[in-house]
């Protein structure tokens, strides 16, 4: 019982924005072993609208294919954050929103919270680099 309550805890936890489409980039190869493609998102909650960038990464790029800009959609995301420092020696901290599904807002709710987490990436296995992105 306690690993259920565990687990539904860390699920409450990933975030999601609802929006508009309004840029689709083209899937950029960064080097062989890592792709991406951005996207960006127009969040009209607030009385100012709000461009909000996400990257796809690896195999998920393609979910952006199956979506039109302007399509009104559910975007699932992780924020990470990381530290690069410069050949210069100074000390920089990038953020980024990382997608990991996306799905048409039909009107109504998304799927019920335990279906839309089940296929959310772990940070463990990631490869460490010098990108600052």
């Amino acid at each position: 019982m306690f690993v259920i309550k565990t687990y539904f805890y860390k699920k409450i936890r990933a975030m999601q924005l609802t929006g508009i489409i309004k840029v689709k980039k083209d899937e950029q190869a960064v080097n062989d072993k890592f792709r991406k493609r951005e996207f960006v998102l127009t969040d009209n909650s607030s009385q100012y609208p709000q461009l909000i960038s996400f990257q796809l990464t690896q195999d998920r790029c393609s979910i952006l294919d199956q979506i039109q800009v302007g399509d009104t959609v559910v975007v699932h995301f992780n924020i990470r954050g990381r530290e690069w420092t410069s050949p210069q020696g100074e000390v920089k901290y990038f953020n980024t929103l990382e997608a990991w599904k996306i799905d048409r807002n039909s009107g109504g709710s998304s799927q019920p919270a335990v279906e839309q987490y089940e296929n959310m990436p772990s940070a463990q296995g990631q490869e460490k680099d010098d990108l600052p992105f």
